[in-house]
């Protein structure tokens, strides 16, 4: 089984590399720098939009990575995002380029916001996560956490190639680490799910699984023809009292699958091989009555060339991004 697909630090070492840098947030334009002559960032959200982006190696896959970095948030207009696959840098350069706060880890993981920080950033395995404040006038916050799980074994990988039982593809789901980081996600997060009335919570990121959501009965010609499978990420953070926005936003998985594996996997080795699994693998999930799905969409722009002629795609990843537009109130 190929293990091509995404690089993801060992739950170790990703606590480790956190745990280095959970104090390095960066407040964005320095009075008197460059970036202080920006366009002043807004004080107030009535509707927060929301994004996650696996960042593909840093953008090193494509041509001129950071500035198509750049020209998705730009164009989507995020208030805050939650990246994976930063490889230590690309979090701090496009914050730097918009004038957000952000934080970067040394490896993975990294968040901006055009909202200012307001607490110091915390860390689960393969997550971490901050406070941002998205009104000064009423001091209103949201928690925004971003995780990057396990990626090795894959469930479709199992499901669709080796036709594995689903008690199985359960086990290998604990061995790839995923199921144990988001039991220990959700305990970390239980405190904060249980105030999120008060401060909404929001988990975003590559999950390197499927959704419960997604695999049913309905959909079980697009899933090698497995019927309903109860992965074990998805149940445990919807045990934990996390929503998934986008399937909020669009409630038949048939209709709208929202895969976001793989735009330039259309096969395995990405322009040959057997048809690769196309998954929703990357959520935007989310607990607290203040927040309300107003839309949800997974999107990509233009029309990407499959693994190994991507490097000229407007595109600069190989996953889609995630957009949920929720009302603050």
């Amino acid at each position: 089984m190929s293990a091509k697909r995404r690089i993801v630090l060992p739950p170790t070492g990703a606590a480790v590399a956190l745990a280095a840098t959970a104090a390095v947030a960066v407040a964005g334009p320095v009075a008197g720098s460059d970036e202080a002559a920006k366009p002043v960032r807004p004080t107030a959200a009535s509707e927060l939009r929301v994004m996650t982006l696996n960042l593909w190696h840093g953008g090193a896959k494509v041509d001129d990575g950071l500035a198509k970095q750049l020209a998705v948030i730009k164009k989507h207009r995020p208030d805050v995002v939650g990246l994976q696959e930063t490889s230590g840098h690309s979090a701090r350069e496009i914050a730097e380029e918009l004038g957000w706060d952000h934080w970067q880890s040394d490896a993975d993981l990294g968040i901006i916001s055009r909202f200012p920080f307001s607490s110091e950033v915390e860390t689960s395995q393969a997550a971490a996560g901050v406070r941002i404040r998205i009104d000064e006038a009423t001091g209103q916050e949201v928690e925004l956490w971003t995780a990057h799980l396990g990626y090795d074994p894959y469930g479709p990988y199992d499901a669709c190639f080796d036709k594995m039982p689903v008690e199985e593809i359960f086990r290998r789901e604990a061995e790839s680490g995923r199921t144990p980081q988001a039991e220990a996600i959700a305990k970390d997060l239980a405190p904060k799910i249980a105030a999120a009335d008060e401060t909404p919570v929001l988990l975003v990121g590559d999950f390197n699984t499927p959704s419960h959501l997604d695999w049913t009965e309905a959909t079980k010609d697009s899933h090698c023809g497995y019927g309903q499978v109860d992965w074990p990420v998805t149940k445990t953070f919807e045990a934990a009292g996390l929503k998934d926005s986008f399937r909020e936003a669009n409630p038949d998985p048939a209709a709208v699958p929202g895969n976001t594996w793989s735009p330039v996997y259309p096969k395995h080795e990405g322009s040959t091989g057997a048809d690769e699994p196309q998954d929703r693998i990357d959520f935007i999930d989310y607990a607290g009555g203040k927040l309300t799905v107003k839309d949800s969409v997974s999107f990509v722009e233009g029309d990407p060339k499959p693994v190994p002629d991507q490097a000229g795609n407007a595109w600069p990843t190989d996953h889609a991004a995630v957009l949920t537009t929720f009302t603050v109130g």
